[in-house]
């Protein structure tokens, strides 16, 4: 089991920065690729951003290129979405992932948090 915990959520104003963080407990850290998804009310959770198991490769939807920045470090069991020039349409809860390499390569995650909020005021 992995346990993963994030923080960092709270109310931004629009152009503003939010930097997430996402600890992770119980299993060995570097094992994991590690992905940030968000959602909101009445809609599907969305792939926001992913890195692979020692942050060589990033991925991010397009909505977020350019801004939001996705890093790691092993040594503190972290990952962190560095989020930047927010806009009112990131408002979501943000969750953090975990995926071992065969799910990561289907697309797939194995645990998750429980989730931090994200307000972007306009």
């Amino acid at each position: 089991q992995v346990q993963l915990v994030e923080s960092g959520g709270a109310l931004a104003q629009a152009g503003g920065s939010l930097r997430l963080s996402c600890v992770a407990s119980g299993r060995t850290f570097s094992n994991y690729a590690m992905g940030w998804f968000r959602q909101t009310p009445g809609k599907e959770r969305e792939f926001v951003a992913s890195i692979t198991w020692t942050g060589g490769s990033t991925y991010y939807t397009d909505s977020v290129k350019g801004r939001f920045t996705i890093s790691r470090n092993n040594a503190k069991n972290t990952v962190y979405l560095q989020m930047n020039s927010l806009k009112p349409e990131d408002t979501a809860v943000y969750y953090c992932a975990a995926a071992l390499p065969k799910s990561y390569l289907s697309g797939a995650y194995d645990y998750w948090g429980q989730g931090t909020q994200v307000t972007v005021s306009s």
